[in-house]
């Protein structure tokens, strides 16, 4: 591809991560499930000259939210805009950079919430129904699921919310539980009769079926999965509750319900791309990421939200660009993270367990954002994302991946070369007049490797691609050894700073990669150093290079701060704190 073509761009892309609750502050396991992938991927795509739109926001209905304000003695309005002004900025100081952060709060999200009901309603896709729910004769009211606990009926699990195992993941109705109570005063509950609004999904199964299958660049995980969800059998899902905090249903006698959470969340990310098209002036702009065949539709998601997005979430749309006035596109890929664990040291051995926010046991990115550069955690997070399977978040492994991988390989050979060529060559080298054997050979693997790195970025899977930009910068710094300018500085100049010219075109293509892991540092990067960043493979080498004032880009991880945060984890887990 050439320059002029990689700039203006090969496709159209809409990212999106999954909105979190806005009911507390997020902690690491979040980040790495659906949110650092997806800003690192939408970084690259921007460099490559791709159209590309990053949106997301709070969900702010639902249980989680009234739970919390019924805890707190506060409205449910007042929880949701703290948390969402708490995320905004945790976001922001990670350098997570969406292109609008929105809210399932506002009426806009509520008018287009209630289009899509309006538009299945018409389709044949709802239904009305008698159903069980569990009710509180102490508090006088139904019980959403999550306002009931009990033992799980599937693994026995004793503290199973009432929609679904966090456990094993089954899903089941509240009633089924073994031993259900209610969660806010422990009390009894018992089943009645109410009723509620359903979407007919096995109306869909057919072409969901086909739809799926037709993913081939879907990980096998989240395909084999759904696919397996179908051939078991899709029931109706119910799309309202008995709350009065939610988006009202247009319906007579539903006053007193609201639509559940997972039917309004999803349309959060078309409600926050209008918003996007409002900022920037052209309001109906939105429609051609949603609407344009040729979009790539893109959900960033932990493995908990897979039904929900490919296969819930697909359905509604179907659904509703069924009569051509609104034919929304269906998702391209759901690149479903696995979990992240932590590793607690109690009694001087480590053991890894389970996240746990009541308990205060997890990582919080704000206090963790307190306590180090945002770029350190990035980097060890982006190296430990669970693309294939569950990782365990270590606070030692994150000091030895920040000291010795993003220090001793990329940090080091990127000050090594400048100050060289600061102390030596007055700052500056020029393009000589042919290649030399050793660097044309560096130049040509690296050449390789970035080959396999923006393989695995556009497959949506950044760890693996970290771990080419590794692989970038150990090559690189081969050939500064194999070089060796400190002994031809002396005999032989010419060939030291001709070697140092190609230290800096490997460089610079070194930066241009580790961009969207490490944003900061590159932006301070280019401070003291003058020259391209650029993929190689584009790159057209200038006439020289300068660098002056290179500083050290990122700091170590000392001993006593590792021990701090091991030792707040440990009380947590012993219930200290």
């Amino acid at each position: 591809m050439s320059e002029r073509d990689a700039r203006n761009g090969r496709g159209r892309y809409l990212v999106t991560s999954a909105l979190p609750y806005a009911n507390g502050p997020l902690h690491v396991g979040q980040i790495v499930g659906a949110y650092l992938p997806a800003d690192v991927f939408v970084r690259y795509l921007r460099m490559r000259g791709e159209d590309v739109v990053y949106v997301c926001g709070t969900d702010e209905h639902g249980v989680p939210i009234t739970l919390t304000a019924e805890r707190e003695g506060k409205d449910p309005k007042d929880v949701v805009d703290y948390w969402w002004a708490h995320m905004k900025e945790t976001f922001a100081r990670i350098r997570i950079g969406f292109d609008n952060f929105s809210r399932t709060s506002t009426p806009l999200h509520a008018e287009n919430t209630q289009l899509f009901y309006r538009k299945l309603k018409e389709g044949g896709y709802i239904t009305q129904a008698e159903s069980k729910q569990m009710y509180s004769p102490t508090e006088g009211r139904f019980l959403p699921d999550r306002y009931v606990e009990g033992t799980c009926p599937v693994c026995g699990y004793k503290e199973a919310r009432g929609d679904q195992c966090d456990n094993c993941g089954s899903w089941y109705e509240a009633y089924e539980l073994i031993d259900p109570h209610s969660k806010v005063t422990g009390g009894p509950v018992e089943v009645r009769e109410t009723t509620h609004l359903y979407l007919d999904l096995p109306k869909f199964s057919e072409r969901l079926r086909e739809y799926i299958g037709g993913q081939e660049h879907w990980r096998t995980s989240v395909k084999n999965f759904v696919l397996g969800v179908i051939d078991g059998g899709l029931e109706k899902r119910p799309i309202t509750r008995d709350i009065t905090w939610g988006v009202p249903i247009p319906e007579p006698g539903f006053e007193d319900k609201r639509f559940y959470v997972w039917f309004d969340a999803p349309i959060g990310y078309v409600s926050s791309t209008m918003e996007w098209a409002e900022k920037i002036g052209e309001p109906d702009r939105w429609r051609e990421y949603w609407q344009e065949p040729d979009t790539k539709l893109i959900h960033f998601i932990g493995k908990d939200n897979t039904v929900f997005h490919s296969l819930v979430w697909p359905a509604q749309l179907m659904g509703t660009a069924e009569d051509g006035e609104e034919p929304f596109i269906l998702p391209y890929d759901v690149p479903a993270n696995e979990f992240m664990n932590l590793e607690v040291v109690v009694d001087g051995e480590p053991r890894a367990m389970q996240m746990s926010t009541s308990r205060n046991l997890a990582v919080w990115l704000h206090e963790a954002l307190d306590s180090f550069p945002a770029d350190l955690l990035r980097f060890y997070l982006a190296s430990n994302l669970p693309e294939t399977g569950d990782v365990v978040f270590s606070w030692r492994e994150f000091q030895s991946r920040v000291n010795s991988d993003l220090i001793g390989t990329l940090g080091n050979y990127v000050n090594r070369t400048l100050s060289f060529m600061e102390k030596y060559f007055d700052g500056e080298v020029t393009r000589p007049g042919e290649v030399p054997l050793e660097a044309r050979e560096a130049l040509d693997d690296v050449k390789e490797i970035e080959a396999r790195y923006e393989e695995r970025m556009y497959a949506g899977r950044p760890r693996e691609a970290l771990g080419e930009l590794l692989a970038m910068s150990r090559r690189a710094n081969r050939f500064f050894d194999a070089s060796a300018p400190w002994k031809s500085r002396k005999d032989d100049p010419e060939a030291a700073r001709t070697a140092l010219y190609y230290c800096c075109v490997l460089l610079g293509t070194i930066a241009y990669h580790a961009a969207p892991y490490v944003p900061e540092a590159v932006q301070r990067l280019r401070t003291f150093f003058d020259g391209p960043v650029e993929r190689i493979s584009d790159l057209y080498p200038p006439q020289s290079y300068r660098g002056s004032g290179a500083k050290p880009l990122f700091r170590r991880v000392e001993d006593e701060e590792v021990a701090a945060a091991e030792e707040k984890l440990r009380r947590a887990a012993k219930g200290d704190v």
